[in-house]
């Protein structure tokens, strides 16, 4: 087990109308002026909006409200909503929605703390300021934005797609209703767990050995995401199977199942170039593509863990061939993903082979190289899983 820092600040209201705790939460903490940041029309035409407000009025909390976030968050509204906050005197956040609202409105908190544009902290990846802080009410589980120190965003001027992690921005509060996901249709839903699962994937394989206590954990969310998935793609309004999806979205991206490791991220940011590409490309969907093709590639470097991965998870049965078995444990990652509907080649994303080039140079800008710890690749390394993802 590697050494490691691990901070967890968020408090979780969890369960049925927690969303209508809000007001009384965050007036306790000493919030008085509340940017409601959202996305689409879904939250606003489900009255949940609305509920959130009251909540906040009834509490005595000022509010304004930034909408519009689309998935794969861009600058241009980040720079919005920090003009707005630092114009309104805002002195907290309160995201609305699924990962990409969340993501959104941690760099318009990061921000409205800083005298220079918000872009500079995910060029430079400072964190010597201060942070507004944030509150959620989650509605899609995929992410684990809502508890995680990573944002994401778009830059499309610059054809870019990138991180920055800051432990100051885990939200404060994680308002979590299981309800208010029954309507989220099967494509999200999935996409979701896909992305879950690949979370699951980056801090399970890398270059350390065996940390039972972390690998246990994350084995045990993946077979209760593989447990969970079909119960909830076949009745939509399980309560059970959302409310166990939700929290197991949260746990696959905080952060504990991967203390002591040293994870990898390369698949991530391989799927970051193509949703930069085209950012109508869902992040799960890119993952169900990447994920298998970098598999299928690094596979050899430890052939064992992978054994064992199949073994754990879709229980395969050793045939005393590790490098047949490993190769099976990949075919089954291929085949989970698509039994939920998500695409597994590259051209199902319309994504050609003479696009690969243009991703190369801003995933060498966005990543480094080389990248990952499984197996540390290259730019060359990078267009062959590309091109076995084609």
């Amino acid at each position: 087990m590697e050494n490691f820092e691990f901070v967890s600040p968020t408090h979780f209201v969890f369960g049925r109308g927690a969303e209508e705790q809000v007001g009384e939460k965050l007036a306790a903490a000493g919030a008085k002026r509340v940017l409601v940041h959202f996305g689409g029309g879904s939250a606003v035409a489900s009255g949940l909006i609305d509920r959130v407000g009251a909540s906040l009025d009834a509490a005595g909390i000022e509010h304004l409200e930034l909408g519009g976030v689309r998935p794969n968050p861009e600058i241009t509204l980040v720079r919005e909503g920090v003009a707005l906050c630092k114009e309104a005197g805002v002195d907290w956040i309160l995201a609305v929605g699924g990962g990409s609202v969340i993501d959104s409105a941690k760099a318009i908190a990061n921000g409205a703390c800083v005298e220079s544009d918000v872009w500079e902290l995910f060029e430079t990846k400072a964190t010597d300021h201060d942070v507004l802080p944030i509150a959620v009410v989650l509605t899609i589980p995929a992410a684990g934005s809502e508890a995680s120190k990573n944002t994401v965003i778009s830059n499309d001027e610059l054809g870019r797609k990138t991180g920055y992690a800051n432990n100051a921005h885990r939200p404060k509060f994680a308002f979590m209703n299981p309800e208010l996901t029954f309507t989220l249709p099967p494509f999200q839903t999935a996409a979701g767990l896909t992305d879950m699962f690949c979370h699951l994937l980056e801090r399970f394989f890398d270059d350390v050995g065996a940390v039972p206590v972390t690998d246990n954990l994350n084995l045990s969310l993946m077979n209760t995401i593989r447990a969970e998935a079909p119960r909830v793609l076949a009745d939509p309004d399980n309560y059970d199977a959302r409310a166990n999806i939700m929290w197991a979205g949260m746990l696959c991206h905080q952060g504990l199942a991967g203390v002591g490791r040293h994870e990898d991220w390369a698949t991530h940011g391989l799927e970051h170039e193509l949703s930069a590409l085209n950012p109508a490309i869902t992040h799960g969907a890119g993952l169900a593509v990447m994920f298998p093709a970098w598999m299928e590639y690094v596979y050899t470097e430890n052939p064992a863990r992978f054994a064992f991965y199949g073994q754990a998870v879709f229980g395969l049965t050793p045939t005393g061939d590790v490098e047949a078995d490993a190769l099976s444990a990949i075919d089954e990652t291929r085949a989970f993903f698509a039994s939920l509907g998500m695409p597994t080649t590259l051209a199902e994303l319309d994504v050609e082979e003479a696009d690969i080039p243009k991703m190369l140079p801003t995933l060498a800008q966005n990543k480094g190289v080389p990248f990952g710890t499984f197996k540390k690749l290259t730019l060359e390394d990078a267009e062959a899983i590309y091109k076995l993802a084609l």
